[in-house]
């Protein structure tokens, strides 16, 4: 099993940034993608940013794109989050998810581990 622990959000005025923090513990070994989601109020669960295991290949949501930045850091076992130019609409729970596939995963479905989400809230 896996265990994942995300940290970092809180409330930032619109024009600001967060850094979003997700440590792995447990098997560790098996986890290959890592991705990050959001969902807001009455909105779908969406993907944010992907990550490959080496980290040389990522993907991001085009509503973020020049904004946030996925990066990971394998001997902390951990998955980062850098959120710039904040919105907000960019206020949601972010959930940090990890798979044992390898590739920039954007779908819900091939994340088999989940955090418990942290909440980021952006004020105008």
């Amino acid at each position: 099993q896996v265990q994942l622990v995300e940290s970092g959000g809180g409330l930032v005025q619109a024009g600001g940034s967060l850094r979003l923090s997700c440590v792995a513990s447990g098997r560790t070994s098996s986890i290959y993608a890592m991705g990050w989601f959001r969902q807001a109020p009455g909105k779908e669960h969406e993907s944010v940013a992907a990550i490959n295991y080496s980290g040389d290949s990522t993907h991001y949501a085009d509503s973020v794109k020049g904004r946030f930045a996925i990066s990971r850091d394998h001997a902390k076992n951990t998955v980062y989050l850098q959120m710039k130019s904040l919105k907000p609409e960019d206020t949601a729970v972010y959930y940090c998810a990890a798979s044992g596939r390898e590739g920039t995963l954007r779908y819900a479905f091939e994340y088999a581990y989940w955090g418990q989400g942290t909440q980021v809230t952006v004020s105008s």
